[in-house]
C-alpha cells in the first residue's frame, strides 16, 4: 500500500500506490483501498509536522481511480510518479505506450515537474529498454502547449507575494509595465467604453455631445489609451480627466500628454477622493481592483470620486464580486510557514493573504460568491464593511489548509473580466489569485461541510479582513481587529 522508499538529496520520498476504489473487492469497507492510503500518508506527513522534505513517489497502476481521487493526490508534494512496466501497452510498431487516460496523468505530473521512476520487468523485449524513457520523452515534447496566462506564471508557481497597496503605496515603473502588457484587459475596457459611448450619445448627436471620462488612478495611461480608441471606434467625441496621485507615473502622464494627447487629455496630479473636478463625469473609468476584487480599496476609492459623477453618469467597471473556495496543499502551507518574521508574533503570517499563482494545490470545492459592490453606490450610507458565510460539500476525506479567493467583474453591459477558475477570461494574466491561510490544518471527512465566516471591517484609517473555520470544528477568528494585517487608507 505504502512505504517509506528512497531518501535522495536529503528528501523522504514515501512511495503509495494510486488505487482504484471502483476495482476494491466487495464487502470492503470505505477505509480501505484509496482511502486508507491517503490516510496513512496523511498520517505520517502530520506526524512529521508536515516537514517540506517529506515528499510523495505516486505509484500508477492499470487501472486509475475517479478524478476526485486524482485531484487530491496532485494537491500532495509528489516528487517522483513510479511508472510500472506493467501499465504500458504495446502499439502497432511493437513499442510501449500508455492509455488516453494514463496520457492525461502523466501530462497533468509534468506540470509538476516530477521525476519519472521505470519499474518492472521488460515487457517488449524487441525494442531496447530505454523505449519506455523515450516514449515518455515524446510526452513531455507533444504535450498541450501552455497558455498565455500559464508563461507568464512561469517561476512564479506557489511564490507567495504580499498584496499590492497602490493606494498607500506609490507603485514602481516595472509594477505597471507588467500590467500594461496584458492583451485581454484593456481590449475589454475599450470594448466597455466603446459600448457606453454608443448608448449614451446617439448618432444624431455625435459631433455635438462631448462626453467627460475621468480615468481615475490613471497610471501610465492605458486606460487613457483605450478611452481614446474608443472614442475612435464610435466615432463619438470624448474630453479626458487622467487623474493620478503617484508622482512618478504623472511624469509619463504629462509626456504622454504632451507628445501624443494634447488638448483632449488633462492630467491631474491629485488622490481621486480629494480633487474637486472643475466639470462632473459622464463616465469615470478606473483598474482599482485586486485579487480578491476589493483588497485594493476600491469601494472607497470610487465612493470617494463619486462627487465628481453626473447624475445617471456611468462608472466602469459597474459591479464587482469576490469569491472564495477551500483548497488543500501542503505546499503553501510550509510556505506560509516559513514566512515567520523575527520580531512578529510567531502565528502572524498565518493572519494575512498572499498573492499566488496557485499550482500544487487542490480545489476542494468550487468557489462562491463572497463580497459584491457595485458603482455608482446606492447605499446612502457608503458602508463598505461587509460579513459573508459560506458552506461547501467536500467530496472526499481531506485537509483544509485556507481558502483561495479570486474575482469577477461587470466592466459594463454584458462586458466582463474574471479570474474565477470556472469563468476565467481566456489570455488574462494581470491577477494571480489570493490565499488566505488558516494556522492549524483541519481534517475534513468525505460528505461533510466546510463553513466558513469572513469579515471586511474598517475604521478611519484602514481595512482589513478576518476570517475563522465554523465547520466542521472552529478555528480561531484570524487577524482580529487587524492585528497582523491592515490595508491602508
Amino acid at each position: 500500500m505504502a512505504g517509506v522508499d528512497v531518501v535522495t538529496q536529503n528528501t523522504c520520498q514515501v512511495g503509495v500506490v494510486l488505487l482504484d476504489q471502483r476495482n476494491q473487492e466487495c464487502g470492503e469497507d470505505e477505509s480501505a483501498g484509496e482511502e486508507k492510503t491517503w490516510q496513512w500518508w496523511h498520517n505520517f506527513r502530520t506526524l512529521c509536522d508536515y516537514n517540506k522534505r517529506v515528499a510523495v513517489a505516486l505509484e500508477v497502476g492499470p487501472d486509475l481511480p475517479s478524478n476526485h481521487v486524482i485531484d487530491r493526490w496532485l494537491g500532495e508534494p509528489i516528487k517522483a510518479a513510479i511508472l510500472p512496466t506493467s501499465i504500458f501497452l504495446t502499439n502497432k510498431k511493437g513499442f510501449p505506450v500508455l492509455s488516453k487516460m494514463h496520457q492525461r496523468l502523466i501530462f497533468r505530473l509534468l506540470k509538476l515537474e516530477v521525476q519519472f521512476i521505470i519499474t518492472g520487468a521488460h515487457h517488449h523485449p524487441e525494442k531496447e529498454f530505454c523505449s519506455y524513457l523515450q516514449y515518455l520523452e515524446y510526452l513531455s515534447q507533444n504535450r498541450p502547449p501552455p497558455s498565455a496566462y500559464e508563461l507568464f506564471a512561469k517561476g512564479y508557481e506557489d511564490y507567495l507575494q504580499s498584496p499590492l497597496q497602490p493606494l498607500m503605496d506609490n507603485l514602481e515603473s516595472q509594477t505597471y509595465e507588467v500590467f500594461e502588457k496584458d492583451p485581454i484587459k484593456y481590449s475589454q475596457y475599450q470594448q466597455a467604453i466603446y459600448k457606453c459611448l454608443l448608448d449614451r450619445v446617439p448618432d444624431e448627436e455625435k459631433d455635438t455631445n462631448v462626453q467627460v471620462v475621468m480615468v481615475l488612478g490613471a497610471g501610465r495611461g492605458p486606460l487613457v489609451n483605450a478611452s481614446l480608441r474608443a472614442a475612435c471606434q464610435a466615432k463619438r467625441r470624448i474630453k479626458i480627466y487622467a487623474v493620478e496621485k503617484n508622482p512618478n507615473a504623472v511624469v509619463t502622464l504629462e509626456s504622454w500628454q504632451y507628445e501624443e494627447w494634447g488638448s483632449q487629455v488633462t492630467v491631474v496630479s491629485s488622490d481621486m477622493r480629494e480633487w474637486e473636478a472643475p466639470e462632473k463625469a459622464d463616465l469615470m473609468v478606473s483598474e482599482l481592483l485586486g485579487s480578491f476584487a476589493d483588497n485594493e480599496l476600491s469601494p472607497e476609492c470610487l465612493d470617494g470620486a463619486e462627487h465628481c459623477l453626473k447624475e445617471g453618469g456611468v462608472s466602469i467597471p459597474h459591479h464587482y464580486t469576490s469569491f472564495l473556495g477551500p483548497i488543500s496543499s501542503s505546499k503553501l502551507y510550509n510556505e506560509v510557514r516559513a514566512c515567520r518574521e523575527k520580531d512578529r508574533d510567531p502565528e502572524a503570517q498565518f493572519e494575512m493573504p498572499y498573492v499566488v499563482r496557485l499550482h500544487n494545490f487542490h480545489q476542494l470545492a468550487p468557489p462562491k460568491a463572497c463580497f459584491s459592490f457595485k458603482h455608482p453606490n446606492p447605499d446612502p450610507l457608503k458602508d463598505n464593511n461587509r460579513y459573508q458565510t459560506l458552506e461547501f460539500q467536500v467530496d472526499v476525506n481531506t485537509v483544509l489548509h485556507g481558502f483561495a479567493g479570486y474575482f469577477e467583474t461587470t466592466l459594463y453591459g454584458d462586458i466582463t473580466l474574471s479570474i474565477r477558475p470556472e469563468t476565467h477570461s481566456p489570455g488574462m494574466f494581470s491577477w494571480f489569485p489570493i490565499f488566505f491561510p488558516i494556522k492549524q490544518p483541519m481534517s475534513v471527512q468525505a460528505g461533510e461541510k466546510i463553513r466558513v465566516a469572513f469579515w471586511r471591517c474598517s475604521n478611519s484609517k484602514k481595512v482589513w479582513y478576518e476570517w475563522a473555520v465554523v465547520s466542521p470544528m472552529c478555528s480561531v477568528i484570524h487577524n482580529p481587529t487587524g492585528r497582523s494585517y491592515t490595508i491602508g487608507l
